[in-house]
């Protein structure tokens, strides 16, 4: 047996200065520094990752892998992590992640209480973060802005699925399920829809946090979530369970909004149809402002989360749309949106 509870794989791509903060995090665990092995598994890296990972080994409390590879996606690079793992529990964390300091002590807690094959805990920010991070971290955690399904609410308008920034799992599911797909985008969903398919124990863990350093500007928040649109009918193609009622509101939403705007100056019924939804919107909206002022103690940020919103909305609509059609009407075997490579 292993002596290891822990093995924490960690795929990274250009990423030197942030995979600092995450390996200076895992230095501050509460948990037994013995207990656990890092893996980092950089995939084709064009930056200094191996020379600042070079200085950090030697200087930590825990053991860290290095293992350098071609650039393939988070998926395959995850995915020899785990074949190279030591740990009874496989852990996934993302690169632009930091650790609570109770993140393995929490998680070993509701282990050793709920004794689940996998498991899966929400992110959030830290005070320090920008004002825009917070913005996009409301957007995507909110319930009033995703439905409960990244883990941060009991109420969930649809099913909670471990999503690679915080997921861990039995060494044994990947023995008897394999590892994660090829998929450019979504190949956690996909991964973790197969494992609760399988009748695995999943739980949610929430008090076992990760702090998300998420996009920096809001053309790159609407590039990801775009192609998160596109993932999502790529994902339906593989398994058309992962496709719920919820994931068609902002496609319907946003392309409604649109029509009804365009169309509004030639009917009466329908301008007075825009003028409610736009109320609606409105006072959506400020409900947003308010829940993030609450929420961070930030102006700025609360400022921000209304547009951050609504840009979530029409990216995750329009990508979600160009997917449809481009898979399904055009019979297209491949299309994953906008092409740049990142590290979600």
């Amino acid at each position: 047996m292993s002596q290891y509870i822990f093995s924490i794989i960690v795929p990274c791509y250009n990423r030197s200065d942030e995979i600092i903060d995450l390996i200076h995090s895992f230095k501050k665990q509460t948990f037994q520094k013995d207990k656990f092995e890092v893996l980092l598994v950089d995939d084709g890296s064009t930056d200094n990752t191996a020379e600042i990972v070079s200085q950090l080994i030697d200087s930590m409390p825990f053991r860290i892998r290095f293992f350098q590879r071609n650039h393939e996606g988070p998926g395959p690079a995850r995915n020899y992590g785990m074949s190279q793992a030591e740990g009874e529990y496989f852990l996934f964390i993302d690169s632009d992640c930091i650790a609570d300091p109770d993140w393995l002590t929490r998680l070993a807690e509701a282990i050793e209480k709920e004794k689940p094959d996998a498991f899966g805990g929400p992110d959030s920010v830290l005070d320090n973060f920008t004002p825009l991070q917070k913005a996009i971290d409301f957007a995507m955690t909110s319930f009033l802005t995703t439905g409960g399904m990244r883990g941060h609410s009991k109420k969930k308008l649809a099913k909670f699925y471990p999503r690679s920034f915080n997921m861990g799992i039995h060494r044994n599911i990947f023995k008897t399920l394999g590892g994660m797909g090829t998929l450019r985008h979504g190949q956690d969903l996909e991964f973790s829809r197969r494992i609760v398919a399988s009748g695995a124990r999943v739980i949610s863990i929430p008090d076992a946090v990760v702090y998300h350093k998420r996009r920096t500007s809001l053309r790159k928040f609407f590039r990801q979530i775009f192609n998160w649109g596109v993932a999502r009918i790529n994902l339906t193609l593989i398994d058309n369970g992962i496709l719920e009622p919820l994931h068609f509101i902002p496609s319907l939403g946003a392309f409604g909004y649109i029509l009804i705007a365009i169309l509004a100056p030639f009917h009466r019924y329908l301008f007075y149809l825009w003028l409610i939804g736009t109320s609606v919107a409105l006072g959506l909206l400020t409900v947003i402002f308010f829940a993030a002022l609450k929420r961070y103690r930030d102006l700025r940020a609360a400022l921000l989360a209304p547009i951050v919103s609504l840009t979530q909305v029409f990216a995750y609509g329009f990508g979600f749309t160009a997917g449809f059609w481009k898979r399904v009407v055009l019979k297209n075997k491949e299309y994953t949106g906008f092409v740049k490579k990142y590290y979600k």
